[in-house]
């Protein structure tokens, strides 16, 4: 199910560019409805990430403590607009030694710099249900715009009445972008850490309800 569907062209030997048809988009009657203000439900999401470790597995890990918002716009998605707040201090790979070394300064620096932001700049559809949003990510007081592909998996409301979306979303960043280049070498080549990390969004989101 698509927040915004494509207006369909009749087969009149239309020579519009693709790219110009795909730019003209018609709200969906049953989800123009979701246009809205919505906060995101930490207690049915989850913001993780993986990274390569010594070069053979991968370390797994999420941010237990964070606020968000999104503004979903049903009749023009490029109007649409995310922001997200992340208490790094949060952080949980499963073993406290791990975290304790994240939080320090050889990495996040968890009590100087105590919060990881993304505040969107740019939002499209880029298919039926998948989406694209830009934006500005700030971490270690540094800022790099991000860019996140979102997959849309539709909305309900819950059994307390509260009208809930949900999208799963990835990107791919370079930590040392962010200052985040500590490491140390095997003794096989390569090293501990990999530059490389994946950050995985699974959100649900309650809208707000309309003010009298």
């Amino acid at each position: 199910m698509a927040l915004f569907h494509r207006k369909r062209t009749a087969d009149t030997g239309d020579t519009t560019a693709p790219a110009a048809r795909a730019a003209v988009l018609d709200a969906d009657p049953a989800l123009a409805a979701l246009t809205g203000d919505y906060t995101i439900d930490p207690a049915h999401s989850s913001i993780g990430f993986t990274v390569r470790h010594a070069m053979v597995t991968n370390v797994r890990g999420a941010f237990g403590e964070y606020e968000g918002a999104l503004h979903l716009d049903g009749a023009d998605p490029s109007r649409s607009t995310a922001s997200l707040d992340v208490k790094i201090a949060s952080i949980d790979t499963g073993i406290a030694d791990r975290d304790g070394h994240l939080r320090s300064a050889d990495f996040f620096d968890a009590e100087t710099f105590p919060l990881m932001t993304f505040r969107s700049t740019a939002a499209e559809r880029v298919s039926d249900d998948r989406y694209r949003i830009t934006g500005d990510l700030t971490l270690r007081d540094v800022t790099k715009p991000l860019t996140i592909d979102l997959e849309f998996h539709g909305s309900a409301t819950d059994v307390y009445g509260a009208e809930r979306v949900g999208f799963e979303g990835s990107a791919e960043i370079l930590r040392s972008d962010w200052g985040l280049t500590w490491n140390a070498a095997l003794e096989t080549g390569g090293v501990m850490v990999s530059d490389k990390v994946k950050l995985t969004f699974d959100i649900s989101a309650v809208k707000a309800a309309p003010q009298a």
